[in-house]
């Protein structure tokens, strides 16, 4: 249970926001959880929410945010607690283009700045360009790995697309 709670951040689909809680209180659940004090608790809110653009947002409920709000707000609930593994599960899939664009910007900025690993499952392969590796399944067992190396997002795409073509051209099969 403690390695749960401090060294597991998730991000669903769906959000998983509770609706009876503000930004902020869905946020600060998890520091609730592991006992932190109300001052820090606040300070640490404050901080990611700045770091991922929500900080305006912090008194709405989900009901009253955008797709690309509620998932930044999921994001900085699993980005607060400072864990060392974050996993996300096909993140992008109920927001809009514009929306994801902004969430994978969020993605990347835990990665290199807070130095947390990310583990995406995404059927996208705009979503996994912004990965630094990517691991294609068929059948259920791994089929092809590319890692982006010094190429930028563009081309690491179209690597992404010629491998999902070899796969049958079925984007089901990205990870």
């Amino acid at each position: 249970m403690k390695f749960r709670r401090e060294q597991l951040g998730f991000i669903f689909q769906d959000f998983n926001l509770l609706d009876t809680l503000n930004a902020f209180d869905n946020i600060a659940l998890a520091l609730q959880i592991q006992g932190k004090k109300p001052e820090e608790i606040k300070k640490r809110v404050r901080e990611i929410s700045e770091k991922l653009n929500v900080a305006e947002i912090l008194k709405k409920y989900p009901y009253e945010m955008s797709g690309g709000q509620r998932q930044r707000i999921a994001c900085a609930r699993a980005m607060v607690t400072e864990p060392s593994l974050i996993l996300a599960d096909e993140p992008t899939g109920a927001l809009d283009s514009q929306s994801a664009g902004m969430f994978l910007g969020s993605l990347q900025y835990m990665n290199e700045a807070m130095q947390a690993t990310i583990l995406m499952v995404t059927h996208d392969a705009f979503s996994a360009s912004y990965a630094k590796r990517v691991l294609f399944m068929k059948d259920g067992k791994l089929f092809h790995e590319l890692r982006k190396g010094n190429n930028d997002r563009k081309e690491f795409f179209n690597e992404i697309i010629h491998v999902i073509s070899l796969l049958g051209g079925d984007l089901n099969h990205v990870v």
